[in-house]
């Protein structure tokens, strides 16, 4: 008989939306104000810690909804901005320079929720507050490291090869290597074994023959740029994730910027000391031999450098680097045999060659791990931003027992809290380039309540307009219509909040306002089907069923090049186009499910398959 569905249709479509319903639900419970207390390097967060500032925040009648200590972070809630505003000032008091106190929010999702997955939709900056970063990396450092790095491939090379040098060294006015060789043979030989290993480097002789100039073709250079950019954006999205950051956006604009955007933090100083952005690591050896009263005095051995601890020991260290912190692959905090805090490091198969090669011959000697920061200074440069200077620090020195290869440790870490610290800093990866801060904005929590204020009312005001209109048209078909608009605005929530990454943006709001539009679009294409084929005369079971199924077509004809324009603008398109296009997207496909699937289980159910003369329509 026409139009009856089987029961086990109606209890696949109804379980659907009691999952969709079950996921949208954390929509519900707002976020809570929130401080996370994290240590720098120096630092420590323990029991004592949390303890001491719950009772800070009652000696201050602050009321705390809770302060607790999870994954060496103290995370503390509060029912006010007024509450957290206080208690970060408090904090700041009681704490000092070894901790980092940032503004957050935290969602409120009962455990309940939280235990079967189900999360509040991500919100981006616009709707949510945070702060905005547009990042410039300096070009010309990466390519500057890159010519570092050709020098000490070029001394293992020639020593390879065994062909003699005098020196080797880099000429970064130029942006070339000079090696300086013994004879006009040697040069010939030594052009030829170098060019066999790369292709892409340009060679010429200097004015005494002796000399020769290697420089990096168009191509590679445009290579590193390229990589410089890709690998810092990788590096500084790793950092940003270390921290625990909701939904950063991190991605580039244009050849060497970097745009990061960090919702639910509002504290600008707080997420630059939490992205570290501008830090790297070296690994050298100690240069035991060379007179370090004399390097104090002025008088640094030509191949070694002066350098000083965090407790101001000075220290000489070559200047050959051994390994950079981008071939770290892995980094985990724990104690050694004696219980001291110690980090244990895995590299990539390139870095664990490097370093077993490099620490071959160096067992019994020192090496040292050099904490390197770039930080804007008062100079202005030519591009018109703050020139960078450069701080190092060495953050501990050991004597290499065996020799190194992709697994070993860095031991001497004053406290556990460093050790994490270092730790969660390796495991980001050291940046390729540095780079440095030029814009940076902050969307405050009230701006963001507003916008979704502003965006609800909208879908609440659309959503209204619709249900009178299709209940006042189309009568008790206008009833079924409108249970399939409220089940599309679920579904759209629900799989909103299950889709990892999709986040809601003011401009994604409006998708679902237009959604809206669109999913009573095709209740009335069928609606309206259904009544043309009762004036040909047919029979109402006839009408049902021929008024769905032909007007499917016109329904999956519009609907599929709508999602098509909304793929593209996924594709193309950055911010807020994007979420535009994603809540687009998946309101489409919900809109063509209730319409044409939920709204016929509904009218099937009430009128399907049963002797009616007429229909409410």
């Amino acid at each position: 008989m026409l139009n009856q569905n089987p029961l086990w249709r109606y209890i696949v479509v109804i379980g659907m939306l009691l999952l969709a319903l079950i996921y949208a639900l954390p929509n519900l419970y707002p976020e809570d104000p929130a401080l996370n207390i994290s240590a720098t390097r120096g630092g420590t967060v323990a029991e004592e810690t949390r303890l001491q500032l719950e009772q800070s925040f009652r000696a201050a009648n602050i009321v705390a909804k809770s302060v607790v200590l999870e994954e060496g972070q103290i995370l503390a809630r509060f029912n006010s901005t007024e509450d957290q505003l206080q208690a970060r000032e408090i904090a700041n008091q009681q704490l000092g320079t070894n901790f980092v106190t940032a503004l957050n929010l935290a969602p409120a999702t009962p455990d309940w929720l939280s235990a079967i997955g189900a999360t509040p939709m991500n919100l981006g900056l616009d709707l949510r507050g945070g702060v905005h970063f547009l990042m410039a990396v300096d070009m010309k450092a990466a390519l500057d490291k890159n010519l570092n790095d050709m020098v000490q491939t070029f001394r293992a090379d020639l020593r390879e090869d065994k062909i003699r040098y005098r020196n080797v060294q880099a000429d970064i006015g130029r942006g070339q290597v000079q090696i300086s060789l013994r004879s006009p043979e040697d040069v010939t030989a030594a052009e030829a074994a170098l060019r066999k290993r790369d292709r892409e480097l340009v060679f010429s002789t200097g004015s005494d023959n002796l000399t020769l100039l290697v420089s990096i073709s168009e191509i590679r250079l445009r290579e590193i740029r390229e990589y410089a950019l890709e690998q810092n954006i990788t590096i500084i999205r790793n950092r940003v994730n270390e921290i625990g950051v909701a939904e950063p956006l991190v991605q580039r604009q244009g050849s060497d910027r970097i745009v990061v955007q960090l919702p639910g933090v509002q504290d600008t100083a707080s997420a630059k000391e939490i992205l570290g952005a501008t830090a790297s690591l070296e690994f050298r050896l100690v240069d035991e031999q060379g007179d370090l009263s004399a390097a104090l005095e002025g008088r640094v051995p030509p191949n070694s450098e002066l350098y000083y601890t965090r407790d101001g020991r000075p220290l000489l260290l070559e200047k050959r680097i051994m390994l950079t912190g981008e071939h770290i692959t892995g980094a985990s905090s724990a104690f050694d045999e004696y219980s001291r805090p110690q980090v244990s490091i895995k590299l990539d198969a390139k870095g664990g060659n490097m370093l077993s090669a490099a620490t071959r011959d160096a067992i019994g000697r020192r090496m040292a791990s050099v904490f390197i920061e770039y930080k804007p200074g008062t100079e202005i440069g030519e591009d018109g931003n703050p020139v960078l200077i450069k701080q190092q620090e060495v953050i501990n020195d050991a004597t290499i027992q065996a020799r190194l290869g992709r697994d070993f440790r860095i031991t001497g870490i004053s406290s556990p809290g460093e050790a994490q610290n270092l730790s969660t800093l390796l495991r980001a990866g050291a940046l390729i380039a540095p780079i440095q801060i030029i814009e940076e904005r902050t969307i405050g929590p009230s701006l963001g309540k507003e916008n979704i204020e502003l965006g609800v009312t909208a879908i609440q005001w659309g959503m209204v307009c619709v249900l009178i209109f299709m209940v006042i048209y189309y009568k008790a078909f206008g009833l079924v219509a409108n249970c399939a608009l409220i089940a599309n605005l679920v579904l759209i929530v629900g799989i909103m909040s299950m889709i990892p990454g999709a986040t809601l943006t003011l401009p994604g709001m409006a998708g679902i306002v237009l959604t809206v539009g669109m999913a009573v679009d095709a209740n009335v294409l069928i609606f309206e089907r259904i009544r043309e084929e009762l004036l040909e005369g047919r029979s109402v079971q006839q009408a049902i069923h021929h008024g769905y199924d032909r007007a499917f077509a016109t329904i999956a004809d519009s609907n599929i090049t709508t999602l098509l324009v909304a793929l593209i603008l996924f594709g193309i398109g950055t911010g807020p186009v994007k979420g535009f296009a994603v809540t687009l997207a998946i309101g489409i496909l919900t809109s063509i499910f209730t319409a044409v699937v939920g709204t016929r289980l509904l009218v099937n159910l009430f009128w399907g398959g049963r002797r009616v003369q007429s229909l409410p329509i």
